[in-house]
């Protein structure tokens, strides 16, 4: 511990608050960092990293039984010992936590950590156990798992996305709540590894992207044996002969379901209660998260915020962005803004669901006249030659200046794809420009060349790499 003045306060050592501690250390400001529990935050060690290990296991049980679609070709694997899988991922855990968060605290000398908890009074930041000073503050404790009003919930022994990749046993069967990216990719997890699973959703998967996208991955779990069960309310939870009873509404018609354990993935809320933002004036926005504007400054006067905590662009690297800007405006007047217009979002189920820019809903709603494009993936040569047609591609563009302005990829590899649609997005380039640019043949990307030909042409008339 440590006491004195600071040039800059953070609390949260995620990606967001080593982010912002990193850019302001570089800028030569003396900086407290205070992190309460464990180092590091949500990606590297209960998120991102946990989560992506299992996904890829999981893809070569998949691919193995897969390989049918082949001819001549025929395959067999099972999970043998899910412990001993649980326990390399952990260990892959704590080398991303040493490696990439520990150890370069002291490549920085200009930064002090402190494992402690903060809190906002009357007087300024209070930090247990030291007394220490800054002008300016970044908030960037981050968020946790989101836990819905459900009669009977609090008698459950509930499963998070961080609780079910601690199991070491798996269980015959799973309820999971939430149709969002958590929920997609928790269900292939425990599906592929031979556990019954069954989505429950108020409004489908991935409900803020495409239809299009939505109706096509829930052909591809239930082709996996995912029953995704949709347009329900929640009315009780209980514990009957120890199975878990889910009862709901679906569509008006009472209905029960049950299962050996319940999964949440119902989103994710802010780390906002034990800081008592009211003293320093910082307002809260409509889902919890707290209220910035475009220079990531909150309503307290110099104070920041950055990453999950502002309840928006919840992803570790718009985390490590919005640090960034953030240590920047407080140290050198603001002149930054924070710009997610080419935001790319990756979900990792298989096949991959990969999105940047507006959809055609949110485009509508903006007042722009669109033009869409769907492509579905039996006409992108690489998923013809890899037997595996399982996709679309959608572009959205402005109908009066044929802008990109939206897309949307449904493919294996989507998630390697998306970064060439957000650079035209970026650049404002036009589908017209998009389609006449050269693609390496044989590749998921070259979809977005023949989804941006088809505004104006039938591809299928041409021969290969013609466009």
């Amino acid at each position: 511990m440590t006491d004195g003045d600071y040039d800059l306060i953070v609390v949260g050592a995620g990606s967001a608050g080593f982010s912002a501690s990193i850019t302001a250390a570089e800028q030569g400001a003396r900086v407290a960092l205070v992190g309460e529990g464990l180092i590091g935050g949500t990606c590297v060690n209960v998120g991102c990293v946990p989560s992506k290990t299992m996904i890829r296991a999981m893809e070569t049980v998949h691919q193995a039984r897969a390989a049918g679609r082949f001819d001549g070709i025929g395959g067999a694997v099972q999970v043998d010992d899910w412990r001993a899988l649980v326990a390399q991922k952990d260990s892959l855990v704590d080398d991303l936590r040493q490696a990439k968060y520990i150890d370069l605290l002291p490549s920085y000398d200009n930064i002090d950590y402190l494992n402690s908890r903060a809190w906002f009074t009357a007087d300024g930041l209070a930090v247990e156990g030291a007394d220490i000073r800054a002008d300016r503050v970044i908030i960037a404790t981050g968020s946790k798992q989101q836990v819905p009003d459900i009669p009977g919930l609090a008698a459950i022994d509930y499963l998070t996305s961080t609780t079910a990749l601690e199991l070491e046993t798996l269980p015959a069967s799973m309820l999971i709540a939430g149709g969002g990216y958590i929920g997609c990719e928790l269900a292939q997890i425990f599906a592929r590894a031979g556990v019954e699973v069954t989505i429950v959703c108020r409004r489908g998967l991935l409900p803020g992207g495409e239809p299009e996208i939505s109706m096509a991955l829930a052909e591809v779990f239930k082709d996996e044996g995912i029953n995704v069960v949709a347009g329900v309310r929640y009315r009780n939870v209980a514990v009957e002969d120890g199975q878990v009873v889910l009862a709901m509404e679906q569509y008006g018609r009472a209905r029960q379901l049950v299962a050996e354990r319940l999964l949440l993935a119902t989103g994710r809320s802010a780390n906002v209660e034990h800081l008592s933002l009211d003293a320093a004036g910082v307002a809260l926005n409509g889902n919890g998260g707290i209220k910035i504007d475009d220079r990531m400054r909150t309503s307290g006067p110099g104070i920041y915020a950055a990453g999950d905590v502002t309840g928006q662009d919840q992803f570790v690297y718009m985390a490590a962005y919005g640090g960034r800007i953030a240590a920047s405006n407080a140290l050198n007047g603001n002149s930054l803004v924070y710009d997610n217009s080419a935001m790319p979002a990756v979900t990792f189920s298989d096949p991959q669901v990969a999105t940047v820019g507006l959809t055609e809903r949110a485009a509508r709603a903006r007042g722009i006249d669109v033009k869409t494009s769907v492509l579905p993936l039996d006409a992108v040569p690489r998923a013809l030659a890899a037997r595996d047609t399982r996709g679309l591609i959608k572009l959205v563009a402005d109908a009066q200046s044929d802008q990109l302005i939206g897309a949307h990829i449904m493919a294996p590899e989507g998630g390697d794809s998306i970064q060439t649609a957000a650079l035209a997005i970026q650049q404002g380039m036009t589908t017209k420009a998009l389609g006449a640019m050269i693609f390496p043949y044989l590749t998921t990307v070259e979809g977005l060349k023949l989804a941006a030909q088809t505004f104006d042409k039938d591809i299928s008339k041409l021969s290969c790499c013609a466009g």
